[in-house]
């Protein structure tokens, strides 16, 4: 393989095309590809901060989203709010239109493909690696076309060649375990304990993969939560998560502002941050590697503070000790609001 995406020195996921490939979807992946190996090996698409999971920002292009209430309408928006994550710290961007509520009608597979490339298009051109959110091998396949570098497939394969979209073009292909077709309301509750039933979820859709000619290092694993779930069986699953280990592939965690944490909570979406963020703790130590957030710039502070709690010597600090911002309000707004 030309390289591999890594997160504290274990490989992560391949990036979409051998070396020496010329394919839009291999330029994405290898824009964050570091220098030669030594011993002239591919690069190493490498996380700078050596421990740290991978985030991978959430940009919402369709107008149902289930959970975000930004309202991105013209490419240029969606290209800034994109470039924002990506500043942030989101090393992936995972684009998507078609929402998975179940109270909104089906798009048709053109207007995802017409909503969606454009700004795949431009990302990619930017050198940001891609990732496309669509249950739809054609429009997978579009977006691989456009640089596209991951094919992040909320159907659970249920497209059938979802799989063979994945291994034609190298990109990687998250696999997401489900037992309901997309934007189905009912869905049959499992028959044992879910986070078993889940982990051979996920081996069985290894299988489908492999068999289409998807190379082991494109895999990345996702458990679903939420997808085809109760809460408590969502929550389950997540107190598992670190089982999924067995199975020898990078694990997804898509928490960010959930159901499950709303039904903890008593919380709408848009006031899940503390909930999303206590559940990003708990499945990092669990050991995932790409967290699938809202709120980029405040998981990674999360990250960043809990990395220099747990290190030890000097911490790394960031902030300008010069600078009165950070150590206090201004007078002016501190008398107004009482601070």
């Amino acid at each position: 393989m030309s390289g591999v995406l890594t997160a504290a020195g274990r490989p992560l996921l391949a990036p979409p095309a051998a070396a020496g490939a010329s394919s839009p979807a291999a330029g994405a992946a290898n824009a964050l590809a570091g220098s030669a190996a030594p011993d002239g090996s591919a690069p190493v698409i490498a996380d700078a901060r050596a421990g740290e999971p991978l985030l991978m920002g959430i940009v919402n292009i369709g107008t149902d989203s289930v959970a975000d209430d930004r309202s991105l309408l013209t490419l240029e928006a969606q290209l800034a709010f994109a470039r924002r994550q990506h500043e942030s710290g989101a090393a992936i961007i995972d684009i998507g239109v078609q929402s998975g509520r179940t109270d909104t009608p089906i798009i048709s597979e053109q207007e995802e493909i017409e909503r969606l490339a454009p700004l795949v298009g431009r990302l990619a051109a930017d050198g940001v690696c891609v990732s496309v959110d669509t249950f739809r091998a054609g429009v997978a396949e579009a977006a691989v076309r456009e640089g596209a570098a991951i094919i992040n497939d909320v159907g659970g394969l249920c497209d059938p060649r979802m799989a063979s979209v994945a291994a034609a073009s190298g990109a990687a292909l998250v696999l997401l375990e489900t037992r309901a077709q997309p934007k189905a309301r009912h869905f049959p509750g499992y028959a044992e304990r879910p986070a078993a039933e889940v982990m051979d979820g996920l081996r069985r859709l290894i299988a489908r993969a492999r068999a289409a000619g998807v190379g082991e290092e494109q895999l990345i694993l996702d458990p679903g939560l939420d997808y085809a779930k109760t809460p408590a069986e969502s929550i389950e699953v997540l107190r598992g998560i670190g089982q999924l280990h067995r199975l020898g592939r990078p694990l997804l965690l898509a928490v960010s502002r959930k159901y499950f944490l709303g039904m903890i909570t008593g919380r709408p979406p848009l006031e899940r941050l503390g909930a999303t963020l206590a559940a990003i703790c708990f499945g990092v130590d669990a050991g995932a590697q790409i967290i699938r957030v809202h709120d980029v710039a405040q998981t990674a502070d999360m990250l960043a503070v809990t990395r220099t709690l747990r290190s030890r010597g000097e911490p790394a600090l960031a902030g300008d000790p010069h600078s009165d911002e950070l150590r206090w309000l201004a007078p002016g707004r501190a008398a107004t609001t009482g601070g």
